[in-house]
């Protein structure tokens, strides 16, 4: 974009705004449009070529799909919507991605109409009287909040947002329009000038201290178990590769926080798998094991390392050292021994040029291999009622179906358990988590959003019937955007993972009986319905195949526990 002073034809706001996503090369806004969204509709037709406006039945699945683009291709996802539901409904998705750490920029507006915000509200989130507050609820919930009053703060706001989303650590900026301008045309700045947004994007990295590599380096050394703790942060193909190679050349254990299950083969030579309560025993046995921790990208969130039982990670008994790009996070759970504050995929190069000791990798891997063969993933055959499956069944065809050509999401519940706790990912990157707040309905929308960004890929989310219902209406976008989806949906008619808590003292768990393959059907997609393993094997290869999405609703036990696999 010029500079104003160089543009002698008067533009409006909206259209300065379209220009400018455009030329930050935003691909794809989400939005169930309201008002300001509405206001600027004509001018992201004339773009359409360039930046692609996806319509959401809601403005939750918006705000999903924006989070998931945002996670898997590292730049800014934009979701846009009204003041209250933008904030509200479309919390979901800025929630998920705040404490996820994935880059998104909110665009919404005070909802004011055209100066009636303080006329009897109606709608108005300017924070007046009588009026709700949408830059105080933003706030809450991103990394900055920008505020635009005058045209030409909307362009400067945009800029400087979508800077901050990238910046580390990545997470949802929101810029919030006073609305009446959105249509309002920019006056010439005799004072302030507006500058092309890309003068304003690039920031480079700090580069690890040598001293501190060595150190590091030295630590690992005189290990005689060393893990590697591995989270978000290495959870991308050049952070992937890197942990692979180092930890095979010297024999280091790689254990994984859930955002990170997968980011090496979890069936290879070093991997223990992902630790936590709703993770591996096996990797959380290495990290009691373990005499040095080398944590990398990750921020040891409570539900990942067993809510800080004292005999998990032990401070002043085990070596720490910490590695993140944020020096707030290292040494944030825990104290460290050291800490180093750098990008870990450059750590981890920096560390590839010493010898983390290599003489010791032989007795390192038979240690690892000790740890697998004494916690084998569960795989026993609980069985399941007459015309049911069971949860261990569904995973098992998963895993018989998954190639490296598929990407699998999660959603949140019983589910997402006995897949984190049984499905060993053997294709690094191939499993997509919602793992900021965790939320029921996550899956299928992070589904849609990934075959969005990778059509080559074949994609599949695992849900529960919990979750499915909550955002089923992205079918109906799968349909309209052409994204031949395949949902499976263990549908055990309650809340699994709930109800497997309260054991016999059941309460507010219990569904009515719902058969989504018919409900898919209505919306255009495939449904099919299933009740043996072989049945969902076969529905899983033909969905392969499909041109328009797929939903299969498999009828799964509802004495089928996650609690048989947890490691409480």
């Amino acid at each position: 974009m010029n500079a104003v002073s160089d543009t002698p034809i008067s533009v409006t706001t909206k259209r300065a705004i379209v220009e400018t996503l455009v030329e930050l090369k935003v691909d794809y806004a989400f939005t169930l449009p309201g008002l300001g969204v509405t206001w600027m509709l004509d001018e992201f037709y004339e773009t359409r070529q360039q930046l692609r406006v996806v319509l959401a039945r809601s403005e939750q699945v918006a705000s999903i799909m924006a989070q998931v683009v945002g996670r898997l291709t590292g730049k800014p996802g934009v979701y846009m919507g009204q003041g209250p539901f933008a904030s509200t409904t479309g919390a979901f998705g800025i929630l998920e991605a705040y404490f996820a750490g994935s880059p998104m920029l909110v665009l919404t507006d005070t909802s004011c109409y055209d100066g009636f915000g303080m006329y009897g509200v109606y709608q108005t989130m300017t924070g007046d009287y009588g009026a709700a507050d949408v830059r105080t609820v933003m706030k809450t919930m991103t990394k900055s909040t920008y505020y635009a009053t005058e045209p030409h703060e909307a362009v400067f706001a945009i800029q400087q947002a979508y800077k901050q989303a990238n910046l580390p650590r990545q997470g949802p900026t929101a810029v919030v329009l006073k609305s009446p301008i959105i249509r309002r045309e920019m006056p010439e700045q005799s004072r302030v000038q507006l500058y092309p947004a890309q003068g304003y994007q690039h920031v480079a990295m700090p580069k690890p201290d040598p001293q501190a590599i060595k150190s590091l380096a030295r630590m690992v050394a005189h290990a005689e178990r060393p893990v590697l703790i591995v989270g978000n942060g290495m959870q991308n193909a050049r952070g992937r590769t890197l942990i692979a190679k180092l930890a095979d050349r010297f024999g280091l254990a790689v254990a994984t926080s859930y955002n990170a299950k997968g980011v090496v083969d979890e069936t290879s030579q070093i991997s223990v798998g992902m630790l936590g309560t709703w993770g591996m025993k096996s990797a959380n046995v290495a990290v009691k094991e373990a005499d040095t921790l080398v944590v990398i990208g990750a921020s040891l969130g409570a539900d990942y390392i067993k809510f800080r039982d004292p005999e998990f990670i032990k401070p002043g008994i085990q070596q720490i050292a910490q590695v993140d790009i944020d020096a707030r996070n290292a040494g944030w759970v825990y104290p460290v021994d050291l800490a180093v504050c750098a990008e870990g995929g450059d750590v981890v190069e920096a560390l590839l040029q010493h010898d983390l000791g290599a003489d010791r990798r032989q007795e390192r891997l038979d240690w690892i291999a000790g740890l697998q063969a004494a916690h084998p993933v569960f795989d026993g055959s609980p069985g399941s009622a007459e015309g049911m499956v069971n949860n261990a069944d569904v995973v098992r065809v998963l895993d018989a179906f998954l190639t490296p050509d598929d990407l699998l999401t999660l959603d949140a519940g019983t589910n997402r358990i006995w897949a984190t706790t049984t499905l060993k990912v053997r294709t690094p990157g191939q499993l997509i988590v919602p793992g900021g707040i965790g939320g029921m309905g996550w899956g299928a929308p992070a589904a849609a959003a990934a075959k969005l960004v990778n059509p080559e890929k074949n994609v599949v989310c695992l849900t529960g019937d919990g979750g499915f219902a909550m955002t089923m209406n992205v079918m109906a976008t799968c349909v309209q955007e052409n994204l031949p989806i395949t949902v499976v949906v263990a549908n055990n008619s309650g809340l699994g993972m709930v109800r497997d808590n309260l054991k016999t003292r059941r309460i507010a768990v219990d569904f009515s009986p719902t058969d989504f393959a018919q409900i898919a059907q209505g919306m255009g997609c495939r449904g099919i319905r299933v009740t043996t393993p072989e049945q969902l094997s076969a529905a899983l290869n033909e969905a392969r195949s499909a041109t328009v999405p797929t939903v299969i609703d498999v009828v799964v036990d509802p004495e089928s526990s996650h609690i048989e696999t947890s490691d409480y």
